[in-house]
C-alpha cells in the first residue's frame, strides 16, 4: 500500500519548517527584493554584511534542527530522508527566493554535491566537496553552449597536453557562474568517439587564467543593462569563454568520456526536485487567487460567485492536487527501488513534462483573476510569470522529455505479429466464440 503519512516526530520538523518560511524567509525575500530602507536609501556594505549575517543565523538554526543539505544522503553527512520527505520539504521551500539557500539545498550546488560524491577522487572531495557541504564554498555547472544543449553537437573541447588538460571553448548559461569558487566544465575529448563516450567533465577554479566571463545573463524581465555587470556577486547565468585553460590533469571528474553518463545521474534527482518546488509554487499561486476571489467585487458580487472564476479555480484545484500525486508517487518509487531505473525515468519525464504546463496554467489563471494588480509588480505573481517557462526548458526542454518518455513507454509494448492488431474485435469474438461454444457444450452434457 502507498502511504504518504509521515511519522509525528517528522511532522513536527515540517512544521518548524513552514514557521521559518513564513515568519523569517518569506520577510527576507521580500527585503531583498527591493534592499532598501523604508526612507528609500539603499543599504550600505553594512547593511548588506547585517543580511549575510542574519541569513548565517538562520542556517544555523537549519543545521540544530539536522535539516541542512535535507536532499543528502547520510554518507554526504545529510539526514538521508529519502525522496518522500523531500518532496513534503520542498514544496514548502518551493514558495520562496532564498529557501534552499537558507537549508544548503540550492541549484546548482546540490547536483555538483553529486557529482564529485559519485565520481570525485579522495583529494577533490576534500578540496572541493567538503566545503561545498558545508556552505563555505559555491559551484557552477558549465554545460551548455550557446549553439547546442547536448555533447552530440558540442564544440568546447579539452585536449591533453602532457601533466595536464587545456580547454578552449564557450559555455552559455552556467547558472551562478559569477561569485561562484569553482567550475565543473563539460567538454569534448574525443570527438571521434560515439556521442556517450566523447565528453569528459573537469573540475576548474573560477580564478584560473583563461577563464573569461562574457557576460553575466540574467533572465526575462531583468534590465539588458544588468547582463554587463560581471562583479555584481552571485546571480545570473554566465556566458563564459574558456582560452586556453591549464588545469591540471587529476582536475578530470571521473573517467574520460564519462561526461554524458555522469550529467545524467546528476540531471535525474534535479528533474524531481524542480517538480516538488513547482508543487509550491502553484500551491501560492492558488491560495492568492481563492484569497482574491473572496475579496474582491465585480458588478454587485464577489469573484467567488461568478462561475468562470469558479471554474478557474476548480481546474487549478484538480491540476495542482493530480500534480502533487503524481510527484509524491515517483519520489515513492524511488524510496522504494533505491536507484533510478527505467520505471522511474518515465515517471521523472513524465512530471517534468507536467510541471511546465501546470506551473503556466495555474499562475495564469491567478494573474487573470488579478486583474490590472495580477498584472502589476506588486504581487509576487508577477515573478512566478516570469519564471514558469524556465520549467519547459531547464534540464531538458519538454519535447526531448516528451520523445524520452515516449521511448520508454513502447519498450513495454511488442507490435503484433498479425495482420491485425491483437485488440481487433473479429478475431476476439472468434476466440470468444470458441471458448463459449466448449462452455455451453459442457453445460448440456451435464444437464443431460
Amino acid at each position: 500500500m502507498i502511504d504518504f503519512e509521515v511519522e509525528p516526530e517528522f511532522q513536527e520538523q515540517i512544521d518548524w519548517v513552514e514557521k521559518l518560511v513564513t515568519e523569517e524567509i518569506e520577510p527576507l525575500d521580500q527585503f531583498m527584493s527591493v534592499g532598501t530602507h523604508k526612507n528609500g536609501k539603499a543599504l550600505d556594505a553594512d547593511g548588506w554584511n547585517a543580511i549575510r549575517a542574519y541569513i548565517k543565523s538562520l542556517q544555523d538554526k537549519v543545521k540544530d534542527r539536522g535539516l541542512w543539505g535535507f536532499h543528502l544522503g547520510p554518507d554526504l553527512g545529510g539526514p538521508g530522508l529519502g525522496q518522500v520527505k523531500l518532496c513534503l520539504l520542498n514544496e514548502i521551500l518551493g514558495r520562496t527566493r532564498m529557501g534552499p539557500t537558507i537549508f544548503g539545498c540550492q541549484a546548482p550546488d546540490t547536483g555538483n554535491m553529486e557529482l564529485i560524491a559519485h565520481n570525485g577522487s579522495e583529494e577533490q572531495k576534500k578540496k572541493y566537496l567538503e566545503p561545498l557541504l558545508s556552505g563555505e564554498k559555491h559551484s557552477a555547472y558549465s554545460m551548455t553552449e550557446p549553439h547546442a544543449g547536448g555533447p552530440e553537437e558540442f564544440k568546447c573541447s579539452a585536449r591533453r597536453d602532457g601533466d595536464e588538460w587545456v580547454i578552449n571553448g564557450e559555455k552559455w548559461f552556467t547558472s551562478n557562474g559569477v561569485g561562484s569558487d569553482f567550475l565543473i566544465v563539460m567538454a569534448i575529448t574525443d570527438p571521434d568517439k560515439p556521442m556517450l563516450e566523447k565528453a569528459s567533465m573537469f573540475i576548474v577554479d573560477t580564478d584560473t587564467p583563461g577563464v573569461e566571463v562574457v557576460r553575466n545573463v540574467h533572465t526575462i524581465g531583468t534590465p539588458l543593462r544588468h547582463n554587463y555587470n560581471t562583479d555584481s556577486g552571485r546571480g545570473g547565468h554566465a556566458y563564459i569563454r574558456y582560452n586556453d585553460v591549464r588545469i591540471p590533469a587529476d582536475a578530470l571528474l571521473g573517467d574520460e568520456g564519462a561526461g554524458f553518463v555522469g550529467s545524467q545521474t546528476r540531471l535525474a534527482g534535479g528533474r524531481i526536485h524542480h517538480a516538488m518546488r513547482a508543487v509550491g509554487v502553484c500551491t501560492r499561486a492558488l491560495d492568492m487567487a481563492c484569497e482574491r476571489a473572496l475579496s474582491r467585487r465585480a458588478r454587485g458580487q464577489l469573484l467567488a460567485d461568478l462561475q468562470m472564476v469558479q471554474a478557474d479555480l476548480a481546474e487549478s484545484y484538480i491540476q495542482l492536487k493530480q500534480f502533487r500525486l503524481h510527484v509524491l508517487y515517483t519520489a515513492w518509487l524511488i524510496d522504494k527501488t533505491g536507484s533510478y531505473t527505467r520505471e522511474i525515468r518515465k515517471e521523472i519525464a513524465s512530471i517534468k513534462i507536467s510541471a511546465a504546463k501546470v506551473n503556466h496554467d495555474i499562475i495564469y489563471r491567478a494573474i487573470h483573476l488579478h486583474g490590472a494588480l495580477g498584472m502589476s509588480n506588486e504581487t509576487p505573481l508577477g515573478a512566478m510569470w516570469l519564471s514558469a517557462p524556465q520549467m519547459g526548458i531547464m534540464d531538458g526542454t519538454t519535447e526531448v522529455h516528451k520523445a524520452n518518455l515516449a521511448k520508454l513507454m513502447l519498450r513495454e509494448y511488442e507490435p503484433s505479429d498479425d495482420l491485425f492488431p491483437t485488440y481487433h474485435l473479429p478475431k476476439l469474438i472468434e476466440k470468444a466464440q470458441d471458448k463459449f461454444e466448449k462452455v455451453v457444450d459442457d453445460y448440456l452434457n451435464s444437464a443431460a
